[in-house]
Parts: C-alpha cells; structure tokens; sequence
C-alpha cells in the first residue's frame, strides 16, 4: 500500500512474457486516437508488481486487479452514513428484505468470462464459499457471529439469494454480501473441492466436528490464497495480456457485460514502491489518472504545472490517529495520553506531513470530522478540543505521577522516558508527522524518536504482536457507524462480539495489543462499556445509533486511546490530455478503483 489509501491492503502466474519499453508511455507514436488507446495508472493497492504472480484476488501478491480484471458483486458507494448504497458489478440489481434478513442478487444478464462463458449464479456461490475460508464478515465460519448469513441459494441461473442469521443480525449485512470478489467455478472448483458446503456447514455449529471442520477451512483457505488458476478468466473490463517488473498490460475484454462502454483498449498499471515513484509519473505526465497519494508542497506544484494535470479531491472517511499500547507505562495513565494530545500541534503535523492530503484533527472523536458532523451536530462543539497548550500538559503530567528533572520530563521513579513512535519506511507522510511529532515533544521536554519498520504487513504484524508503545492506526473507516468505532473498540482493544455476546480480551490476548480498560469512567455518562456500545451500533435503528455515536464519541474524547492528527482529503489525481468524464471533486466514485470508473462507461477518449 505504501501510502496509496485505499483506508483499504497475489503468487505465481506461469508463462507470462515482458512488456516492451514503450508499454509505460501512455502518449505513444500514431497520433491522439493511438495515445488514447491505452489508459495508464498505478493501482493504489499493488505496490511492488510481481511478474510471477497468478491472476488470484485472494492473494497478498498478484496480477489481479480489483475493477479492471477482478470484479466484485456491486462496488460499495462512498455515502456519510450509509453503508448500504453500491454501484453495480457482477449484480445488476439487490433486492435487501426491510428487516435485513436476506439480500437478493440478480446478476448481469450478458455478463461473460472473457473466454465467452457466462457468468452464473454458481460461480458466486461457489465464490461465496472462498469467503468463508478468507475471513469476509458475511461469510463466517465462527458460530453466532453477528451479521453471518445462514442459507445461499441459488434461485435460478441468474439469481441467488442470500439469507441472514437473524439470530444475531447486523444493518450492514448486504454490504458484507455484496462486497465479495466473484471468480469462475471452472477455474476453482478444483481447489475448493465438492465437500466444501458440508464442510461450512458443519463449521458453524459446535463441537469436535465443527471444530475439525473449522480447521479444514483455515487451511484450505492457504490453499486459496496460493492457488494459481492458471489463466487470468475475467468477468471485468479488461484480461490480462502481460506483465513484467515495470507493469502489468491488460486488455479489453469483449465480453464484459458493458464492454460497448469501455473507451480504452487497454490499461497499464505502472509498478510502483513508495510516493515518490508516483510523483516522478505525474511530473512527467505518464498518468492518466492516480489514486490518493500523500504530497509534499514542492512535488505538488510540479506535478500541477505538467500540462493536462488536475487535482481532485473529495472525502475519504480515513483518519489517522497517534494509538498507545496501554499495556505498556506511562501510556496506561490517561493524564499522559491527555499531556502528550496538548502537546502537540495537529494544525503544523498536517502542514508537514499532508498538506494537500489532509485536515488537521478538531478533536479526537473517533470519527472523520466531515461525518462527525452529520452523526454528532452541535455536540461536537462540545468535545475537548484539545488545542496546543503546554501550560495544561504540563498539569495532565503532574496529575500522572510525571517528574520533570530540569527541562526533560522522567518517569515516576525519575527513570528516563522516550515516546517511540512506529511507522513503515515507505509511508512517507506518517515518517514526516512522526518525525515533527518528535521534534516538538523534545522542544517540550518529552525525549522522542521514530523508528520505521521495513514494510507495511511487517509494520502490521508487530503492531498487533504488541511490539510498539505507539504507531500510526488508522481510524473512522466509515461509513458504517460499527466499523467506524471497532477500529478503537474492537478486536485491537480487547472486544469480540460472538453470538450477540460481547467480551473482552485481557492486554496481549487474542491480538489485544491497545490494552484499554474494559470500563471508563465519562463526566456525564458515568462507567461506560465501549466495546459493548460499539456492538450495538450493529443492529440498531438509525436514530438509536445517532445517541450511541454520541456517547462513544465523548468516550474516546474523554479516555484518548488514540489522539486524532488530521481526517484524510482524497486527494487524487486527472490528466485530460487523452481522456475526459472523470468524476468530480466531492464524486462518491473518487473511492473506487479507477478501473470502476472505466467499466461504469464514464471515462472516454478525447477526440
């Protein structure tokens, strides 16, 4: 991901030949209607392009490519507060019963693989099996767990409905549903196996068996993930044609349900490692589009002044947030969390880090600050605003036991403290706030350093293993209210919702690596739960979740498990030159891959 957001994180593929030197150069020779066949991006997801890797979307390395040859049922829209709204994919229409009970998919009437097949109901229910080997929240092999669906059914070639266990529902069931990557049985069938339903089946009940059974999931799911079908068979607007280190080329597939509407011939993917290989592209003009990229002030004027670039911008519901693992001291003192949030000066960490990219942090709510006004009203007005205040630090270090030996803050017992602050090499807005975050402590007394981590899965892996005293986490992933709050109250932090029953995790169980007390004391609220708030944002009315966003709102604003830095603005990138019909600033399509754009028809060539 380097730094590319898609707030959103494949193996081997035989036989594939190199791409020419020119396939990186979108204006190539043979005029205007030659440049415009081929449209050239980077795909914000899949850095470090990988010749060797299959046509799998269930891989973390690979040559599928999510909107241009790997398709889902519908693409999630971008709404404030609606979870539920999708452009169509591989669905041509939903159908959601008014109790959430059951969604009812009709698929692309034409739809075909790019061999000429069709695309049936049977290749998403036997896609749909794949998700309950990989973790998708609909697709669950966890008994009880909430907003699991219990039956699919395929109700004809063209539909299949999928139905919830109402025993434990959730609002945000069809996005679940819907949100799944859809593959050829032909291809997978194989893998999976014909036992595969038994096998979930029995996976969702209890005892030996569903135990046993759970297991072979966990394991086939490995399988899945480095399986090599052999063949890239896309249901999407473009196939695979080739890919070497430099990019993957991919052409049109004729067969693609709106393929009549597909403008370019072909797109490139560019390969990629950190920002500043996507800055380098738009500086010379190689993109026709870029996803959300963090850029510095200079590069930004470059890249503005490179003829047919624009900037794009619209709301991204990511927001970056300073987390402490409360496991570790001082961090487990809420006057130290409290001291270091006066400290530092959110409005100047943007400014160095993202100054186009982002919006400094009015408080710490939890949630994105342009949402939290739609969620909170008036009351966010009312939360601690946390302004830059070394008088009142100083005071919130005090009331922690803090020493302060001459100039330099100590531990209690007078043993030196250092703030260590964990982020990815490649991140390179993180490693900058980081590093001014540092900078303005020491000026404040508080010793500091920043210590980057190879890569970003490293940087994941050690953060959940409780490795770091604090790290970048991203938080407010909109825009389900649940998943906005199960990013500080969830898993991270101790809760797990089974069975409609929450529970909580002692520090450095079950991935609890935030380490928060299972109760906070809030000035109104009294002793609040707040992982159990959190799962109830689950199933609740729209009006009963607008009280509960409010309470759990004061709590992160009271007990600072994260002190919010600055909400991200999608800041993304159009070059005009060879195309034209991108969305506009503040378009609900901006969080979409590009290959979206291209397969809704919206994207043309330029006469």
């Amino acid at each position: 991901m380097k730094r590319l957001a898609a707030v959103v994180a494949l193996l081997g593929m035989a036989a594939v030949s190199a791409c020419s030197s020119t396939d990186n150069k979108p204006a190539a020779t043979g005029g205007a209607a030659a440049a415009a066949a081929v449209y050239t991006t980077v795909d914000g997801n899949k850095p470090g392009i990988d010749p060797a890797g299959p046509a799998n979307p269930f891989a973390p390395k690979g040559n599928s490519f999510s909107g241009y040859n790997a398709m889902k049922l519908a693409w999630v829209k971008n709404h404030l507060t609606d979870p539920n709204q999708f452009y169509p994919g591989i669905a041509e229409s939903w159908e959601i019963a008014t109790d959430n009970s059951s969604v009812t998919i009709k698929l692309q009437p034409n739809n075909k693989w790019s061999d000429g097949s069709p695309v049936t109901a049977e290749d998403v229910k036997l896609s749909i099996a794949i998700a309950y080997t990989q973790g998708n929240t609909a697709f669950t092999q966890v008994p009880g767990a909430a907003g699991s669906a219990s039956e699919v059914t395929v109700v004809d070639d063209k539909t299949i409905k999928v139905t919830q266990d109402m025993a434990n529902p959730v609002t945000t069931f069809a996005r679940g549903v819907l949100d799944t990557p859809v593959v050829p049985a032909k291809l997978w069938s194989s893998v999976v196996g014909a036992d595969i339903w038994d096998k979930i089946k029995a996976a969702r009940t209890e005892g030996a068996d569903a135990e046993a059974a759970r297991t072979y999931l966990t394991e086939l799911g490995k399988k899945i993930i480095a399986h090599n079908p052999g063949q890239d068979l896309s249901a999407g607007p473009y196939v695979l044609e080739r890919v070497n280190a430099s990019a993957a080329l991919l052409k049109k597939n004729p067969h693609f349900y709106n393929a009549a509407n597909v403008a370019p011939e072909k797109v490139q993917l560019l390969n990629f490692t950190g920002n500043e290989q996507v800055w380098n592209y738009l500086i010379q003009g190689k993109l026709d589009s870029s996803p959300f990229v963090a850029v510095p002030a200079d590069t930004m004027t470059k890249i503005k002044a490179t003829a047919g670039n624009q900037v794009i911008k619209g709301y991204s519901p990511v927001v970056v947030g300073l987390a402490f693992n409360q496991s570790k001291a001082p961090y487990d003192n809420v006057h130290v969390r409290r001291g270091l949030a006066y400290l530092i000066n959110r409005e100047e960490v943007t400014q160095i880090a993202s100054p186009e990219g982002g919006t400094a942090a009015v408080t710490t709510s939890g949630i994105h600050q342009k949402a939290a006004a739609e969620w909170l009203g008036a009351e966010l007005g009312n939360l601690e605003p946390f302004a830059t205040d070394v008088a009142k630090a100083e005071e919130e270090f005090k009331a922690a036991g803090l020493k302060k030996s001459g100039d330099k803050w100590t531990l209690a017992d007078g043993k030196p403290w250092k703030v260590s602050m964990h982020a990815p090499a490649g991140f390179s807005d993180w490693v900058a706030a980081q590093e001014n975050i540092k900078n303005q402590l020491i000026k404040a007394g508080v010793d500091a350093e920043v210590v980057t981590t190879a890569d970003f899965p490293l940087y994941q892996t050690e953060m959940a293993e409780g490795k770091y005293d604090t790290g970048f986490w991203l938080i407010g992933l909109g825009p389900a209210p649940y998943n906005i709050f199960q990013r500080i109250y969830g898993a991270a932090n101790g809760w797990a919702n089974i069975g409609g029953k929450v529970t909580h995790n002692a520090p450095g169980k079950n991935g609890n690596w935030m380490g928060s007390k299972e109760e906070v004391e809030v000035e109104g609220l009294g002793k609040v739960n707040p992982g159990e708030l959190t799962a109830k944002l689950n199933a609740v009315s729209p009006e009963e979740q607008k009280a509960l966003m409010l309470q759990l709102a004061k709590t992160a604003n009271a007990d600072l498990p994260v002190i919010q830095l600055w909400d991200y603005v999608n800041t993304q990138f159009q070059n005009t030159t060879r195309f034209t019909g991108f969305p506009a600033d503040d378009s609900d399509l901006l969080r979409l891959p590009h290959g979206v754009w291209i397969q809704l028809g919206l994207v043309k060539a330029k006469s």
